[in-house]
């Protein structure tokens, strides 16, 4: 959808007369620090804003830098992350941290070219950070910014594709203020689906997500939580736990179990006739 610069004006105007009357305000906001907005940015994918202020607090406080990160083990890593879901998104931070201070002296680099290589860091994470700590003029999409585009011009339409969707964030980006522009654009998004308006469904990128509760992420995070409080456990241990807290069946766990310890979250031991599991260091 091709508009006219009178459109383009009309819709930033709309987008920053919210902003500057009821725009959010959180942590990350109030910094240019590459690192600690990196850390946001991923701590934002899938999971809530609300979700995230405390334990990015805690978690720069005590990861200050990358060299902190890459220097602890996954097992602290692990630890400061729960709450926030996806441990994935932790394991692949702390290899990111690895490889940021082995190749570039732990510094963010300002190429969303060399950030896509990162483990985790995807086309749109990589150009949100480049926006948001270097306030680099970069196009991307994410759930709210879907909403805006779909809601204010594409409402007609089913099956959009996201290449629709970065053309028009392309032509109405304020390239001489991108940080600020995404802020607006995120917060003007986050207002529509508070009162009701949520039209993602019509994103070709849409897809429902599973239901939680029973779920394999459940119990993936269940064993790590635990694993941290207890340390070491024996399968029998594990299995019992979740088919008290889970009703999960002994070899659905199992299953799960082996899965970890292929993705290397967890370490399986053995002392003499004995076996047990942990956290990868």
């Amino acid at each position: 959808m091709q508009l006219t610069e009178q459109q383009i004006k009309k819709f930033q105007k709309k987008i920053y007369d919210y902003y500057n009357t009821f725009g959010r305000t959180f942590s990350w906001r109030k910094t240019t620090n590459p690192y600690q907005i990196f850390i946001s940015e991923v701590m934002l994918q899938q999971t809530q804003t609300v979700r995230v202020e405390r334990p990015y607090q805690l978690f720069i406080k005590r990861f200050p830098d990358f060299k902190s990160v890459a220097k602890a083990s996954l097992y602290e890593i692990l630890e400061a992350w729960q709450g926030l879901g996806y441990n994935r998104r932790a394991k692949f931070l702390h290899q990111a941290a690895n490889i940021l201070l082995k190749l570039y002296k732990g510094k963010v680099p300002n190429d969303t070219k060399i950030l896509e290589t990162l483990p985790g860091i995807g086309k749109a994470t990589a150009a949100s950070i480049a926006a948001f700590a270097f306030n680099s003029p970069t196009v991307f999409v994410e759930t709210n910014i879907r909403v805006v585009f779909i809601h204010l011009f594409l409402a007609h339409k089913e099956n959009i594709s996201d290449t629709e969707l970065l053309f028009l964030s392309e032509q109405t980006l304020d390239r001489s203020a991108p940080r600020i522009w995404y802020y607006a654009l995120t917060d003007y998004g986050a207002m529509l689906k508070s009162q009701g308006i949520n039209p993602i469904n019509k994103s070709k990128t849409y897809n429902k997500q599973s239901k939680f509760e029973g779920s394999d992420r459940q119990m993936r995070g269940a064993i790590i939580r635990h694993l941290l409080h207890h340390k070491t456990q024996n399968l029998k241990q594990i299995c019992h736990l979740l088919e008290k807290s889970l009703t999960a069946k002994p070899e659905r766990t199992k299953k799960i179990v082996d899965a970890l310890v292929k993705e290397g979250f967890v370490e399986q031991k053995k002392e003499g006739k004995n076996s047990f599991y942990c956290l990868k260091s």
